[in-house]
């Protein structure tokens, strides 16, 4: 996955996968994503076993606005 994608992914979907898109916007290994997310630090929206991370915390968390 190109930083291009991430970003691509970041701006138009409404929530992402932990793992790769989130875990690379924000630069930690993918155990630390999954610790983060059992911790708390951050929110994800439950549907069944999976786990996705919404864009707009992602969006504010890298300060990147919606229109950027």
């Amino acid at each position: 996955m190109t930083v291009e994608d991430v970003r691509q992914a970041i701006m138009t979907k409404l929530v992402v996968p932990p793992w790769p898109t989130a875990g690379k916007a924000l630069n930690p290994g993918r155990s630390a994503i999954y610790e983060a997310i059992a911790r708390g630090e951050i929110p994800v929206i439950a549907v069944g076993r999976k786990k996705p991370i919404p864009t707009s915390w992602l969006r504010h968390k890298l300060g990147i606005e919606n229109g950027a």
